[in-house]
């Protein structure tokens, strides 16, 4: 039998312009924007000039890293979301329009 669902076709079409918008639109400000929250904590943990060592890079680092994954999950989740709610529409426009079982009283 097959299936003639929309609804897992367009989430996933979804989740694949959200990897691209992601890819053009994404990437960078999310490395900006967690490198920046890393700069903050690095001054907040160890002082406000930040200096030149380890664990302050790591810090950044990491936070960079998060700003990243977390501007991706954003950017993928909403596009499959709205693509999983596109299909949802189109099914029901598509649906068959059954009629309603008759029952006869005696």
């Amino acid at each position: 039998m097959k299936d003639t669902t929309y609804t897992k076709k367009l989430a996933y079409m979804g989740a694949g312009c959200g990897v691209v918008l992601f890819a053009v639109f994404g990437l960078l400000p999310g490395s900006f924007l967690g490198g920046v929250m890393g700069l903050n904590i690095a001054g907040i943990l160890l002082g406000t000039p930040v200096g030149a060592g380890l664990l302050p890079r790591m810090i950044v680092a990491a936070s960079m890293v998060v700003g990243v994954m977390v501007s991706g999950v954003m950017f993928i989740t909403a596009s499959a979301t709205l693509g999983w709610l596109a299909g949802t529409v189109v099914d029901a426009v598509k649906a068959e329009k059954k009629e309603p079982a008759t029952v006869e009283h005696k």
